[in-house]
């Protein structure tokens, strides 16, 4: 038996919430913006798009990967160092057929699937919206959502963006050893603001990353507001063919998180091995109620090898959770 399935083995028999689950109320409080801030954030997102295929008047820079030769242009670049980020047991674009890389590609395969219509399967409306959350600070959600972005930044057909929506504790930047002063915060507060001055093109192919931005008192109420609504319908609707994910605050840090989460296509909800209390994790989902497409990973799942190694669990279930059981192994 697999370290998959006896992870997800482990979670159906100890993480499933019984019972109904309260509905959240939804209230941004807020009026929606004018028209101009759609046009500026649909006419940033097609600047910083159109980099990835015109030619610059300046010598482009090069990299090659598994997928041959991609031009990087933009306005911010980002050196991500590559193997500080593998020595802290992250995937990287040259993992291969490492453990985690194998664990993230059965992880990864079922959200595509349902972003894209893969597979036979009914694609999911805004299913290439993947919110990244947990019950409580500490659990590996921000090491998940990366892990989760550079292996979808393998794949052939799509793009990816990484969003630090967690703003008041941000930490993606801290990860990816990336370093920009303005991000998701200035493009709410400031409608003016292009999309492009912001994004950061990684040198991983295909990754580009959307910084949190400098902290502000209110921030966190920021990912509940109209500004932040209409942020991600414009970039949903008009990029479908992209993986945006969100790294966002714990559900019972904060009440925006669960707004967010409405307008979000799937969820993974990552739970810690071993340490999260069961309470939490249902009092967490009740959040989350609503939203059809839901999935756990397990993570920080000790194996029973003889090096102790962590792995990685994914069980999916669609409403009311009643659907865990099935390991990413078994998708």
């Amino acid at each position: 038996m697999s370290i998959i399935e006896r992870a997800a083995g482990k979670l159906v028999k100890s993480l499933i919430p019984k019972g109904g689950a309260p509905d959240p109320t939804v209230d941004s409080g807020e009026e929606p913006r004018d028209r101009l801030s759609h046009n500026l954030v649909e006419e940033s997102i097609d600047r910083i798009e159109a980099s990835f295929a015109q030619p610059s008047r300046r010598p482009p820079q090069v990299q090659m990967d598994d997928d041959g030769p991609a031009t990087v242009i933009s306005r911010q670049h980002g050196e991500i160092d590559l193997a500080r980020l593998a020595a802290t047991g992250a995937v990287t674009p040259d993992s291969g057929r490492s453990k985690i890389a194998e664990e993230y590609r059965l992880i990864k395969r079922p959200l595509l699937a349902n972003a894209f219509g893969h597979s036979g399967v009914e694609r999911v409306p805004n299913g290439n919206l993947i919110m990244v959350t947990s019950s409580l600070p500490g659990e590996g959600k921000t090491f998940s959502a990366i892990n989760l972005a550079i292996s979808m930044a393998t794949e052939l057909e799509h793009t990816v963006l990484l969003i630090d929506a967690d703003v008041s504790k941000s930490s993606v930047m801290r990860y990816l050893g990336l370093k920009s002063k303005r991000g998701l915060i200035d493009v709410l507060q400031n409608p003016d603001l292009p999309l492009s001055d912001v994004l950061l093109k990684t040198n991983i192919a295909k990754l580009t990353v959307l910084p949190a931005g400098d902290a502000i008192s209110h921030a966190t109420e920021l990912l509940a507001s109209s500004a932040m609504k209409n942020f991600v319908q414009d970039i949903a609707s008009r990029y479908p063919d992209r993986i945006i994910i969100f790294d966002t605050p714990p559900l019972l840090s904060t009440s925006e998180a669960s707004v967010l989460a409405t307008y979000m296509g799937q969820i993974v909800f990552v739970v810690e091995a071993e340490r999260t209390p069961q309470d939490a994790i249902t009092d967490a989902l009740a959040h989350i109620a609503d939203c059809e497409h839901v999935g756990l990973l397990l993570n920080k799942f000790v194996s029973g090898g003889s090096g102790g190694d962590y792995g990685y669990g994914y069980g999916y279930g669609y409403g009311g959770y009643g659907g865990y059981g099935q390991s990413a192994a078994e998708k």
